[in-house]
């Protein structure tokens, strides 16, 4: 599907007054602990804003949240690092602890100044990942912030910009044995480090850290979720976010909204990539309705 520029237009207006109604309001000296090299971590405006910094390839930045728990949504709005940031990977994601960890990412990863930026999807269960979609922004995550949300529940998991869903994963665990993450409590996480074998252009391009510290910024941090710390919340969390069914579907505009950004700014796919399958062999949710 291919949408002419004034249609592209519109759809543009309708993200930005989204956009209104979504500034993420939580405080990071609440909410968040600085995990790792806290030296490159920030927080200003009485903890409403927060820079991670890297400024080596040994030396990033990351921040967890406080609470741990089992299905909602956790919300932030991120201006990413501007210019060359080529080797650089910023991410914003939900992990449990472990080595068969669940986790639900956002991974922005750096190009080369005048480049767009790849925005990396992915979830696991029981260490088990191999799910990536990506994209291409149809705006400059660089120059304004733009709200990133990760709404987790029972029945499925779904990404949105800007209010804006681009991707969701159902769960089909019950009926054709498609892992799902229900059981392990997760954290949020945001990060900014290195990758330069990988990042930006497959590795072909590396950092050029003459532009160090690459950073990038941070505005409010939403965690409407079920607090859990152990395996006995579990079931209460899923009743609370799964009974009602109102994180349980999107509605049609939201799934016009996604597929206009599927067809137009995905670029990756693992459905559509058979060197990833297994034996061969398509996963079976490839088939199957996500939303």
């Amino acid at each position: 599907m291919v949408m002419g520029k004034q249609g592209a237009a519109l759809l543009a207006v309708i993200f930005a007054s989204v956009l209104v109604g979504l500034a993420a309001g939580g405080n990071f000296y609440e909410e968040c602990d600085a995990t790792w090299e806290p030296q490159n971590c920030w927080a200003y405006d009485d903890g409403n804003r927060l820079s991670l910094a890297l400024v080596s390839n040994s030396s990033g930045s990351m921040i967890r949240s406080k609470k741990q728990f089992v299905y909602g949504t956790v919300s932030t709005m991120i201006q990413l690092v501007p210019g060359d940031s080529a080797g650089t990977v910023t991410t914003y994601y939900t992990s449990s602890l472990g080595d068969n960890h669940d986790e639900i990412d956002y991974e922005f990863l750096g190009n080369v100044t005048g480049q767009p930026y790849t925005i990396h999807t992915n979830v696991y269960a029981d260490g088990v990942g191999k799910k990536e979609m990506q994209f291409k922004p149809w705006f400059d995550p660089t120059a304004d912030y733009h709200n990133y949300t990760i709404s987790w529940a029972p029945c499925m998991i779904v990404w949105y910009i800007d209010g804006v869903p681009i991707r969701a994963f159902r769960n089909y665990e019950a009926s054709h044995g498609v892992a799902f993450p229900t059981s392990q409590p997760m954290y949020a996480y945001s990060s900014i480090w290195a990758a330069e074998d990988w990042a930006t252009q497959g590795g072909r391009v590396k950092a050029d850290w003459s532009k160090a510290p690459f950073v990038a910024s941070y505005h409010g941090i939403d965690l409407d979720v079920c607090e859990c710390y152990g395996g006995g919340c579990v079931a209460g969390c899923a009743a609370g976010f799964g009974g009602s069914g109102r994180y349980c579907g999107l509605s049609a505009a939201q799934v016009g909204k996604m597929q206009w950004v599927q067809s137009n700014y995905r670029i990756y796919d693992y459905c559509a990539d058979p060197k990833r399958w297994i034996n061969g062999q398509k996963p079976v949710e490839c088939d199957l309705a996500q939303y």
